[in-house]
């Protein structure tokens, strides 16, 4: 790795936290410079702007994430143990393992969703590759007779999503932990059912 390819890995590990927390518009020049200690030469040096910086962190937050759920998934034997690993781990989104700020999907969508048309088209196809991992694997354990034959794999997991990121946004609101368990145990109920 060259020394701009680290420099920029260390502008985007730095920030993402920021921009997962603060949004887009909440973070500011200020902000990445006294998160990374470089000025703003050191930052436009390595990126052109803030909306790269932007979908950078975002690609960089997504994939921590990815990597910590397959990391969990690829602990599990059947289809529906592999399903039943997302309520238990969604349990836990306050923690260690999850990138601070929350989703970045539910984040960076609801920030951009009418105001930046770039972040909202990363988060989107985020969203997607995240329904079609879901579908994958309902299709799997459908094809091992794990899951009911007339169930709509899509469906399932739109539901799935619907019912985590749901209990994220409805828990931070809150405050109430509750309220996620409660979402959760639902959610556990549903795939036990398909």
């Amino acid at each position: 790795m060259s020394k701009s390819e680290r420099t920029r890995q260390y502008i985007i590990e730095k920030t993402a936290p920021i921009f997962n927390t603060k949004g887009y518009e909440g973070t500011s020049l200020n902000d990445i410079t006294q998160a990374t200690g470089l000025t703003k030469g050191g930052i436009y040096g390595n990126f052109k702007n803030k909306d790269e910086i932007a979908i950078a962190v975002f690609e960089y937050n997504f994939e921590r994430l990815l990597i910590m759920l397959n990391s969990e998934i690829s602990k599990k034997k059947t289809y529906r143990e592999k399903l039943l690993c997302f309520p238990e781990l969604y349990l836990g989104f306050l923690g260690e393992k999850f990138p601070v700020g929350g989703c970045p999907i539910m984040n960076t969508a609801i920030e951009a969703d009418d105001t930046h048309d770039k972040l909202k088209k990363v988060a989107k196809n985020a969203l997607l590759k995240w329904i079609d991992s879901f579908v994958y694997l309902i299709n799997k354990g459908k094809e091992n007779g794990e899951f009911k034959a007339e169930i709509n794999p899509e469906d399932k997991a739109l539901i799935i999503i619907s019912l985590i990121e749901g209990a994220i946004m409805i828990t931070k609101v809150t405050g109430k932990t509750k309220y996620l368990k409660s979402l959760m145990t639902s959610l556990k109920v549903h795939i036990k059912d398909f």
